[in-house]
């Protein structure tokens, strides 16, 4: 296959970024995506040229680190995909690819596709963690827990944090994000003591983190890669209404 590449480089964040075009050559369908990006890397070293910056580390769709946009999608065309699972054969020979970082206030471009997503961190430090001392690891079946709260507890989970829903909600909100948080944590019996401070340190830490607000378009579940539900964010949006009944704290 080969391919054109349309590619946001940015040298640093002060900097004005611009499109730059490559032409990707000899591609083989059963590269994954970034293992194309690789061989063009190691064109431009050869040629002398600075490579294209991206965020990589598993490469197995678990640890959330890649992602950016291809041709206006995160994560690209194909659903429940990270970009690192994104295989080439999905593409056509000849064809022109957009690709750029993701695109939100919150999320700074660092370098080229590499933008700064630390503020989802800043998400979880607010709340997204229980304090109880458990001591040592309790046995499995010493705490009941319902089977259709483990098992919305576990899909919530599921969510690794990579910031797609964010840079396809045309808000730039990071409601399924901490939707997903509050839900994983929400459900079972060790996150009631803090379940509502919790939602509401955390809303109030994204609304203060430069997101937009949510106003339920769907895009952020539709190229989620862990196809986490908009039911989570129903969840979130009860459990703060009740938190500013028993605090009196209301959203900003």
């Amino acid at each position: 296959m080969n391919l054109t590449l349309d590619v946001w480089r940015q040298r640093r964040p002060a900097d004005a970024g611009r499109m730059v075009r490559y032409e990707a050559t000899d591609v083989s369908p059963d590269m994954s995506f970034l293992e194309m990006l690789d061989v063009v890397n190691e064109g431009l070293v050869l040629a002398g040229q600075e490579p294209i910056a991206f965020d990589h580390d598993c490469r197995e769709g678990i640890c959330g680190t890649c992602g950016f946009m291809i041709n206006g999608i995160a994560h690209g065309p194909e659903r429940a995909t990270t970009v690192c699972q994104l295989h080439m054969r999905h593409f056509r020979d000849g064809d022109t690819l957009t690709i750029e970082p993701w695109r939100a206030r919150a999320f700074p471009v660092l370098r080229d596709l590499v933008v700064d997503r630390r503020a989802l961190d800043r998400i979880i430090q607010a709340g997204g963690y229980i304090v109880a001392p458990t001591g040592s690891a309790p046995d499995a079946n010493t705490i009941p827990i319902p089977k259709d709260s483990c098992e919305t507890s576990m899909d919530a989970a599921a969510c690794i944090g990579c910031g797609a829903c964010v840079a396809a909600c045309p808000n730039a909100s990071a409601m399924l994000f901490t939707a997903a948080k509050v839900t994983h944590l929400g459900v079972l019996p060790q996150g009631q003591p803090e379940r509502h401070r919790r939602v509401t340190a955390m809303v109030e830490a994204m609304d203060g983190l430069g997101f937009g607000h949510c106003t339920n378009i769907g895009e952020c579940s539709a190229v989620c890669p862990k196809e986490i539900a908009m039911a989570t964010i129903a969840f979130l949006n009860r459990d703060l209404a009740r938190s500013v009944t028993l605090t009196g704290r209301h959203r900003g």
